[in-house]
């Protein structure tokens, strides 16, 4: 964590810290006027449509998971880019994890209305879907409860009650509910079909209700505390935090558009020992995947990092 005398400029304060701590996540945070966000998205939504450079193939299967293919385009989207390095983000991330940051992944969220909400779970390794561990701390096993990722969930548009915010529990983040090394089944019939206590919730083809540690257990949804965003405004919270999002209900075409980037300290290894990404209905191969130093020094040399996009931009001008 940094000292007081290497505060940065947008680094959490002491209260913010304290409240982190005790209830997983931070926010809603200013990082871009509406006025910036939307002038943002509208040439992201442009840019994104290019796939010569992107990470992943579009020819892949992804029938029911919108995201798979989509993941990482912060590494050919030069706003993109720019985003996981803005510093209204890494400085509060670093008050977390550390000046020594990498950012390994990045993804759409959209909902658009009629899409069932996101059910409740929580994610530490990311081994929910293909049972192979995506992050490992120093001293974890695949069978350990570890830190997981610091997500900063990003609202490029207005997310509301009616099109399908963000739900958290504060304060679960330090228990994990849902067993990883556990196995889920993947059916795209499923998408838009299930209703859990009264809410249209699903998890993109899979039930993570598969993965608990106590088949009987069931999230404490009075607990729950909806996340109404402004365009250009974020949420930082543990992955390990029960979350989930609302059903959009809206009407016309008001779709909810989050990014999501995840962070984690270089001594972090992501991605150990795979070449490929399973999960969701899709297949994605890892070799022009690169994790991005946004902050500090990488003295650890355990992941492959990318020095500049996929379309030839150093990331430190950026």
């Amino acid at each position: 964590m940094t000292t007081s005398a290497e505060r940065a400029e947008f680094a959490l304060s002491a209260d913010e810290l304290e409240f982190f701590r005790n209830n997983g996540y931070v926010g809603p945070l200013t990082i871009y006027t509406p006025d910036e966000m939307d002038r943002i998205w509208k040439t992201v939504q442009r840019e994104s449509l290019d796939r010569s450079h992107a990470a992943y193939p579009e020819a892949v299967a992804v029938s029911g998971a919108p995201n798979i293919v989509n993941y990482d385009r912060h590494l050919d989207v030069d706003l993109l880019a720019r985003h996981v390095r803005n510093r209204k983000i890494v400085d509060r991330v670093a008050s977390i994890l550390g000046p020594d940051l990498l950012c390994w992944r990045s993804e759409f969220f959209p909902k658009y209305p009629g899409d069932e909400g996101t059910d409740w779970h929580q994610a530490d390794t990311f081994a929910n879907a293909s049972g192979k561990p995506q992050l490992l701390w120093p001293g974890e096993s695949e069978d350990d409860f570890g830190a997981g990722t610091l997500t900063v969930w990003t609202a490029f548009t207005d997310s509301t009650l009616e099109n399908g915010c963000l739900q958290i529990i504060p304060g679960t983040h330090n228990k994990m509910n849902y067993d990883e090394t556990k196995q889920m089944d993947y059916r795209a019939e499923r998408i838009n079909t299930e209703v859990k206590n009264g809410v249209p919730r699903g998890f993109f083809g899979y039930d993570y209700r598969q993965l608990q540690v106590d088949p009987d257990w069931r999230p404490n949804e009075e607990d729950a505390f909806s996340l109404v965003m402004n365009k250009g405004q974020c949420v930082i919270f543990w992955s390990t935090l029960m979350h989930a999002s609302l059903p959009n209900r809206s009407s016309g075409k008001d779709y909810r558009m989050g990014f999501a980037t995840r962070y984690v300290p270089t001594k972090v290894r992501i991605y150990p020992d795979t070449d490929r990404i399973d999960e969701y209905g899709g297949s994605i191969p890892l070799d022009r995947w690169g994790a991005v130093l946004v902050g500090g020094r990488d003295e650890y040399g355990h992941n492959k990092i990318a020095t500049e996009t996929l379309r030839g931009t150093p990331f430190a001008t950026l």
